[in-house]
């Protein structure tokens, strides 16, 4: 879900007067919460899930679904019962489409066994929640994506397309949520790379298939964040074991990737692939045509190999089976970010891993979270590291 906040957001034409200085105190706001926390030792192990859920309206007359635009309209019910209930069981929290919610368990889970008795039963128990502001008509899936998403009238209500966030030719802009990052992020990502985003997946072709081209095209944020998925969250003991759990988490995600594979069909058309790695991706690529390789560079800019989201760029862990020679990619750093972070003691593979990240601009300022103490708030440094996701 990322940073949300209160607040006017600023465009990116806006947003761009204060890139810098983001940048600048999101590195100060990190060294403060480092020195801060740097005796923290032996928290105990607690953990948490989220689950994404997507509402579809279902006519059985017709055989006929659709995507029901009402999160905002459960969420809201969702949001009293907790907010009214002292012994509330989940938690709900806004996702980037109208159509989607996102639940959690009100508590965070322990380190014992007797704990894991308790996921399946609050999983079940969520849907039960959801499932009593649903319409007669209505469910919730915890699809990977909606088969449908960006075919021809595939939302309730209908909408036009070519709306002025997204400019996309097959969703319409009422289907992202109504909070101000998610619009925001959605235009100053298009905004920034000077144009729409351009997703392409390889089309399944068989004999029977005519008229069609090689792949599925996908215009907009929509098509990576309207994706639902399973997400885990973990306390680590201390900071040194959270590099290490980082670096493993990076090695297992792939054959995680690869054991739930459940995406093969994109736009209403069945692809050549079976995840929705590279949808994400390409749904949230913000880098200018230089910094794609496509064009000359200019104003300052440097060549970016990955989109914001993306596998890992580097190896954190001080663990003594972390070999230099794992870190094997030509990392892009911001030089100033390093160079402060190395001047203030933080060693070499967690200075080059913090300043990676700060090679990206930050795309949702709120207008009055800009000038702030940098010892009690880290705004800054979260706006910067929730939008590249690894």
């Amino acid at each position: 879900m990322g940073f949300l906040s209160a607040g006017k957001t600023l465009s990116w034409e806006e947003a761009q007067k204060y890139a810098k200085y983001i940048q600048e105190h999101g590195i100060i706001q990190f060294l403060n919460i480092l020195e801060r926390e740097k005796g923290r030792r032996n928290d105990p192990l607690m953990w948490g899930e989220e689950i994404e859920y997507i509402i579809v309206e279902v006519d059985d007359s017709k055989k006929d679904t659709r995507l029901s635009l009402r999160g905002d309209e459960i969420l809201h019910e969702l949001s009293k019962e907790d907010e009214t209930s002292p012994t509330a069981t989940a938690a709900w929290r806004p996702e980037y489409g109208s159509f989607m919610l996102e639940g959690t368990p009100a508590r965070p889970y322990g380190d014992t066994i007797e704990h894991f008795l308790y996921i399946q039963s609050n999983m079940t128990l969520r849907r039960r929640i959801a499932q009593k502001y649903l319409k007669p008509n209505e469910r919730v899936f915890s699809l990977t994506t909606y088969p449908l998403m960006g075919a021809n009238n595939f939302t309730s209500p209908t909408y036009p397309v070519n709306g002025p966030t997204a400019l996309s030719s097959y969703v319409p802009d009422e289907a992202i949520n109504s909070h101000f990052r998610f619009r925001t992020l959605t235009a100053n990502i298009r905004q920034r790379r000077e144009s729409k985003v351009d997703i392409n997946m390889p089309l399944f072709r068989d004999t029977n298939t005519t008229g069609l081209g090689n792949n599925i095209h996908m215009d907009c944020m929509a098509f990576g964040m309207g994706c639902c998925c399973l997400q885990c969250t973990f306390q680590a003991k201390d900071i040194n074991e959270a590099r290490l759990l980082y670096d493993q988490f990076a090695v297992i995600a792939p054959i995680m990737l690869a054991l739930t594979a459940a995406t093969p069909v994109l736009r209403g058309l069945l692809a050549d692939t079976d995840v929705r790695w590279k949808v994400i991706s390409d749904s949230v690529d913000d880098r200018a045509p230089g910094e794609r390789g496509l064009e000359p560079l200019k104003n300052g800019q440097r060549r970016i190999p990955k989109s914001r989201y993306d596998s890992i760029s580097t190896f954190i862990s001080l663990h003594n089976h972390m070999k230099p020679k794992y870190n094997d990619i030509n990392l892009v750093i911001n030089d100033d970010a390093f160079k402060t972070l190395k001047e203030q003691g933080v060693d070499e593979l967690l200075a080059r891993h913090i300043s990676h990240l700060f090679i990206r601009d930050p795309l949702v300022i709120y207008d009055d979270k800009i000038y702030i103490d940098d010892s009690t708030h880290s705004d800054h440094f979260e706006v910067d590291v929730s939008s590249p996701t690894y």
